[in-house]
């Protein structure tokens, strides 16, 4: 497992490409489209994220094995690079299964509690119609 991945994905920018190019390939002027739109600022707009800022972004992404790039034309374009993120996610999950136990247990507790306050509300019901019977 690679610290670049988990430097990389540390920042919000990077997390937001990476939401991003999840959806679907593309080139790196629509990744900074997407990101940051236009704003208008004193009567004039301009991007609320540069270019250059993106392709930045995209390079640390990609030397951290995490986006792939191809040429298309005079185009790069960028996607998930699939290895990348399974070798995240097989880190992660190392971690994953000591959940898996206390969230069951946590899960049967919360079921238990529901079948309780479902009998407690019962037995008021039967409670108050024998009452208004008798």
């Amino acid at each position: 497992m690679s610290e670049a991945a988990f430097d990389a994905l540390g920042d919000p920018t990077r997390r937001r490409i990476m939401e991003l190019l999840a959806e679907g390939e593309r080139p790196a002027g629509a990744v900074a489209e997407a990101l940051g739109g236009r704003l208008a600022s004193g009567g004039q707009e301009h991007r609320a994220i540069s270019q250059p800022a993106v392709s930045q972004h995209l390079k640390v992404l990609r030397e951290a094995g995490l986006v792939t790039v191809r040429a298309e034309g005079t185009k790069r374009i960028y996607g998930v690079d699939a290895e990348g993120l399974a070798a995240v996610r097989a880190w992660l999950d190392r971690f994953a299964d000591g959940f898996a136990g206390p969230l069951a247990a946590l899960e049967t507790e919360l079921a238990r509690g529901k079948r309780e306050r479902r009998l407690q509300s019962g037995r008021i019901r039967d409670e108050g119609k024998r009452r208004g019977a008798a």
